[in-house]
């Protein structure tokens, strides 16, 4: 389908801005909607101010008449809800507020798009904690990372649901709405199960966007500027695939060029196989790029942390035509080029 005009919820956060600048750069219209809460979102928003015109506003997903009244007025061609609550500890912490974002936030979105836009495509970041911690499978440990013996190209969407801790139920009750409306209501939906993302415009913290988070470690390192050892979860060995912010807007737009196709279905996003790190390898990077000794301490597994997710790609790039193009070694130069600015 032709995008002219396009609504981004969240879209001064890390995703969201990085699909406005392309929005903006595409000359299409452009409706960025955020109640400005998270860490970087307001330097977000005045960075994409620079760049170009577009339509701020300032609201909330959990209010029902915010989002009502936003998609009554705006009618956009597509609505790319990228706004939620994104921190598996913060969830634990307040699961109220996780799912009033999370599951309640896109329920309010989708309703809207029912009731006021229903021609309206929506496109959902949904997650990879939807499959729970992964334990049903067997798992091999190497010298730096544990590979999955049932899946050894990456987990595709035949693996079941099970929503492990607060963020996987509100994140997967999202996703599943999001499906169900397509059935039931006709919408044009599409969800990425999405892994691990990184790139510009990310302000990493500790328990949200590690690859940022340990490049900062690492400049920090080199700097002389860290007096204690930093801190990992786990051993060390546990593997995401990473994908660069660049793939990741091509993706999105791929979506809504292919949404005839793609109505109603999930897709498993990341980097794939090619692409993943463990934490391990992943230091071993950035101690042969920045040419440092990185000095760490390690704490107990996570709850519900997985040993293993890579996302199989195979149906996302047949059905979008998409397929990465930042190689990890890449992606992590630019990471380090971007936390370096900060």
């Amino acid at each position: 389908m032709k995008l002219k005009k396009l609504l981004i919820n969240g879209g001064c956060g890390f995703l969201g801005s990085n699909l406005a600048q392309h929005a903006l750069q595409s000359g299409i219209e452009l409706v960025v909607f955020d109640n400005l809460s998270r860490l970087g979102a307001a330097d977000n928003l005045k960075w994409l101010q620079a760049q170009g015109d577009f339509n701020f506003i300032n609201g909330d997903v959990r209010n029902a008449n915010d989002v009502e009244t936003l998609i009554r007025n705006e009618k956009p061609d597509a609505v790319f809800h990228v706004a939620g609550q994104v921190a598996m500890t913060t969830s634990i912490a307040n699961p109220r507020k996780d799912f009033e974002i999370n599951a309640l936030g896109t329920f309010n979105v989708l309703d809207s798009i029912r009731k006021y836009s229903p021609d309206t495509c929506m496109l959902f970041s949904s997650t990879n904690k939807v499959y729970g911690d992964l334990e049903q499978y067997h798992y091999t440990e190497t010298e730096t990372r544990y590979t999955c013996d049932e899946f050894p190209n990456g987990y595709d969407e035949s693996v079941p649901l099970e929503f492990h801790s607060p963020y996987g139920c509100s994140k997967g009750t999202a996703d599943q709405y999001m499906q169900d409306f397509a059935r039931i209501f006709g919408l044009k939906t599409l969800v990425f199960r999405h892994s691990s993302m990184y790139g510009g415009r990310q302000f990493a913290t500790y328990d949200q966007g590690w690859i940022g988070w340990f490049c900062q470690k690492a400049i920090e390192t080199k700097r002389g500027e860290l007096k204690e050892p930093f801190t990992i979860s786990g051993d060390g060995k546990q593997v995401r695939d990473v994908l660069h912010a660049e793939d990741m807007v091509r993706l999105y737009f791929a979506g809504v060029e292919h949404m005839e196709e793609a109505a109603g279905k999930v897709c498993n996003i990341g980097g794939g196989m090619d692409n993943s790190l463990s934490l391990l390898e992943l230091f071993a990077m950035l101690e042969k790029e920045l040419d440092v000794k990185l000095i760490y301490k390690k704490l107990p597994w996570r709850e519900s942390d997985q040993k293993v997710f890579v996302a199989d790609t195979t149906r996302a790039q047949s059905l979008l035509d998409w397929k990465t193009q930042v190689s990890k070694e890449e992606g992590i130069r630019k990471m380090l080029a971007w936390v370096k600015t900060l």
